[in-house]
């Protein structure tokens, strides 16, 4: 029965094997002779007696498992961040390090995004240049209301009307605004300090004045 079809490299480890087997008898001289290491002839060898030709052909060296392969969970972080919020890679780093004590690569983000398709945004989710600014908005009533403060410089006392004097060295009034990002409702007061103090009562008062429940 004909031996089945070979290639080359089986043709030539077999030829090793029978190199001991019917000319030298000597495995060490044999491996010289062929420019090869004992424990290579022996690992073909072995499989040669356990598989036949079949285990002498060249065999995938990649390994089974990757120690340093992207886990599944990280992927699923890095594609949300890319669909939902349009992250580039730097900005996915430092949110997965920051939020969820994951490290990895901004080189090694960016490789995941191209391998996945992803390297570059839709034409809509790109930034346009000649869009200045696009207003920041929720789409819930209440789920995050920005708070700001800011100087106000008091107005010339109209005649006979008591003068009100700010209180510190500035000579200043402080504001304290809040807006809905969803209703864009906004909701103001002046106070004579910025401190904690009145940082508190303007949120009571912005919390006792909206018509819908502040989820952050």
């Amino acid at each position: 029965m004909s031996e089945p079809v070979m290639d080359r490299e089986v043709r030539r480890r077999l030829a090793v094997l029978r190199h001991v087997e019917e000319v030298t008898g000597n495995v060490a001289m044999t491996c010289r002779y062929f420019g090869i290491s004992r424990p290579t002839y022996y690992t073909w060898l072995r499989r040669y007696e356990t598989e036949g030709v079949d285990g002498l052909r060249e065999r995938s060296r990649r390994p089974r498992t990757s120690p340093t392969a992207t886990r599944a969970e990280v992927i699923e972080k890095i594609i949300h961040l890319r669909q939902h919020y349009h992250f580039g890679p730097d900005k996915i780093r430092m949110y997965l390090e920051r939020y969820h004590d994951i490290k990895i690569s901004k080189s090694g983000v960016w490789r995941i995004l191209k391998r996945l398709d992803m390297g570059r945004l839709p034409a809509s989710q790109r930034y346009r240049h000649d869009r200045r600014w696009k207003r920041y908005e929720k789409q819930r009533p209440g789920h995050h209301v920005q708070i700001d403060v800011k100087f106000v410089e008091p107005l010339p006392a109209k005649p006979g009307t008591p003068t009100v004097k700010p209180v510190g060295r500035r000579g200043k009034f402080y504001q304290f605004t809040a807006i809905d990002d969803c209703t864009r409702l906004r909701i103001l007061k002046i106070y004579p300090r910025n401190n904690q103090k009145t940082a508190i009562q303007f949120l009571d008062y912005v919390l006792s004045q909206l018509p819908f429940a502040v989820e952050t």
